[in-house]
């Protein structure tokens, strides 16, 4: 199929000038079919992108947990704050004015709203006219993460940081109109919010997507169908979304006056790449966006390979069809034909996690002991570099405890000493025989969930095999994605494949996996529950980084390696390519407003 992608742009090359083509043709039309052209020129921005997996599960915020749910998710909604695309490891405002204005050493942050924002035109308004952005949406939208009624699932980012924000008692309604201490309402533009203590990741937290502000008229109009029926005030609109299947987006006509970074914010390296090259303009470029869901890896790489998609995160199996395995530089063909790429070390914990609820496998269980042994003998059969050789062309980096490279609290060199990490067959048959399981007798086989598609059904026959090889059986199940969070989630799933992406550059995201109170439906999915951790886990939340809290890092790294409810981890370097007729594409998993900024150059397409 690469042979074919190059012979169409080298037909292209033969043809007329594509201006003076496009003339000609649109003349033609004219005259044939004025209604085709006008609907055209209408919606001359068409760009077709790609999801992984089967898609999102919902588009209300409060509902999502995945990038998927996040990539739909951002493209209707907005929150106060936006990682910034020029840099990801900075955050900007977004429906704020301004900065918020940090007050009582941390305790008290003041905010200002952005004039002008509106939610969409919507049904849910009186006369289908949509609003103004105001305090008691923000408000509103935070309560739903507290209320029991929505799932509590993204609670975790909200429990116990804003003063008189709590779930509503089981069996009761939640009072959205009743006052909270911590909520402080100034006027319809200003408001501050009062911490129960100072919490460092409270304004990351509000550039992550769940915190995303919608209209009450809005949830409480659609009901049920408010999961389907987003009214934001995002760049986009919904126009069709067929689950697992695609997700079609217009361009929001009544969108606020924003624009593109500012040049002098662009790196060097970026505005050689043309990235400032649309600073000051405004956006969106784009009249619409169509986001196809693939499950399996072949058909994505093939439509990118013939032009129908604008971009592509590269699927380690096809790595070296774009690239040299052994310079990691983008091959020849691709370079004449146009195509760019992009690379990023991922903050990436890559994990195979137990649910320590369960009563063979967890620390929860009737036989926490033996249960503690087992979980170390399976970790120490895993061979993550077997897996990183074959089916990530070698380019994960493997680490001991849940903090990835390029954060506080990474181990030197990846290593802990006594992690439980495999090949090492000698120590888990010990395992094994002190769990009461010697060779693997007696033991019976050990479901492991995970998503289907990619080369996961080979990850998982290789698993099958490292762990015979010491006497455990593995019975493997494969699913959709959103059938895999679904299960996790109601805490149905002994084994489970996972991989987190830190949602912002501190290891506080990646240790609050382990925190009980953020337990199923939360982020915490193992269900580890450890009172020692929790009690130095809350010290550290309270803290600026500083040598003292990276040594408290280390401790709660070292305290959740010795209780292993997980097995790992890999670190993922992604690589992306992007067609020759897109523009401003900057891909990272560390937001995903950024399809805002794209943009087409219709003469190379």
């Amino acid at each position: 199929m690469l042979d074919q992608f190059m012979s169409v742009v080298r037909r292209g090359a033969q043809r007329w000038n594509a201006s003076v083509k496009a003339s000609v043709v649109a003349a033609v039309l004219a005259c044939l079919l004025p209604g085709v052209v006008q609907q055209a020129a209408a919606q001359s921005k068409v760009i077709p992108l790609p999801i992984r997996t089967d898609g999102p599960k919902s588009l209300d915020p409060v509902a999502g947990s995945t990038v998927y749910d996040n990539t739909a998710v951002s493209q209707f909604y907005e929150t106060l704050l936006e990682t910034a695309y020029y840099d990801n490891y900075v955050f900007e405002p977004l429906l704020l004015a301004e900065m918020p204005e940090r007050l009582d050493d941390g305790l008290r942050y003041r905010f200002r709203l952005k004039d002008g924002v509106r939610f969409k035109n919507d049904p849910c308004f009186p006369g289908g006219v949509g609003r103004e952005l105001v305090t008691d949406d923000v408000f509103y939208s935070w309560k739903r993460l507290a209320d029991r009624d929505e799932g509590l699932e993204n609670w975790w980012l909200m429990a116990g940081v804003i003063q008189g924000l709590e779930p509503q008692p089981e069996g009761e309604a939640f009072d959205y109109d009743a006052d909270v201490s911590g909520l402080v309402k100034i006027d319809d533009k200003n408001f501050e919010v009062v911490l129960n203590k100072p919490v460092y990741r409270f304004l990351w937290v509000l550039t992550m997507f769940q915190t995303s502000v919608v209209p009450r008229e809005a949830v409480e109009y659609y009901g049920d169908d408010f999961a389907a029926s987003p009214v934001g005030t995002g760049p986009f609109v919904l126009d069709e979304w067929v689950p697992k299947s695609h997700l079609y987006v217009n361009r929001n006509p009544d969108y606020r006056d924003e624009r593109y970074p500012a040049a002098d914010k662009w790196s060097e390296e970026d505005r050689e790449k043309g990235l400032a090259d649309a600073a000051g303009q405004r956006i969106p470029f784009a009249d619409r966006l169509e986001f196809t869901f693939y499950i399996e890896d072949q058909p994505l790489w093939l439509e990118f390979q013939q032009g129908k998609l604008a971009y592509i995160e590269v699927p380690y199996p096809f790595f070296s069809e774009g690239f040299s395995s052994r310079t990691k530089r983008l091959n020849r063909e691709l370079r004449r034909a146009g195509v760019t790429y992009r690379s990023e070390p991922q903050l990436d914990f890559i994990f195979r996690a137990f649910n320590m609820d369960d009563e063979l496998l967890g620390a929860n269980g009737p036989n926490p002991e033996r249960a503690r042994h087992l979980r170390r003998a399976i970790s120490f059969a895993i061979d993550f570099e077997e897996f990183n050789t074959a089916f990530y062309e070698g380019l994960c980096v493997l680490y001991d405890g849940p903090i990835p490279p390029g954060l506080d609290g990474h181990p030197e060199g990846g290593r802990v000493p006594g992690a439980p990490r495999g090949p090492d067959r000698a120590a888990a048959r010990a395992e094994l025989e002190a769990a009461g399981f010697p060779n693997g007798e007696g033991l019976p086989p050990i479901k492991f969930y995970t998503s289907q598609g990619g080369t996961n059904a080979d990850q998982v026959e290789m698993m099958r095999r490292q762990l015979s090889e010491v006497g455990i059986t593995l019975e493997p199940i494969l699913l959709d994605f959103s059938q895999l969070i679904e299960l996790t989630n109601k805490r149905q799933a002994p084994f489970f494949g996972f991989a987190w992406s830190s949602d912002y550059p501190d290891a506080e995201n990646n240790l609050a996996l382990f925190y009980s109170e953020n337990a199923s439906p939360g982020s915490n999915h193992s269900n580890y529950n450890n009172p020692e951790f929790d009690e130095l886990y809350l010290q550290a939340i309270q803290m600026e980084p500083s040598p003292e809290r990276t040594a408290l890092y280390e401790r709660l790294r070292n305290m959740v390696i010795e209780d292993t409810p997980y097995v790992g981890a890999l670190a993922r370097t992604r690589y992306w390519l992007m067609a020759p007729w897109v523009l401003n594409a900057r891909p990272t998993q560390r937001t995903q407003s950024w399809f805002k900024y794209l943009d087409v150059d219709e003469d190379e397409r």
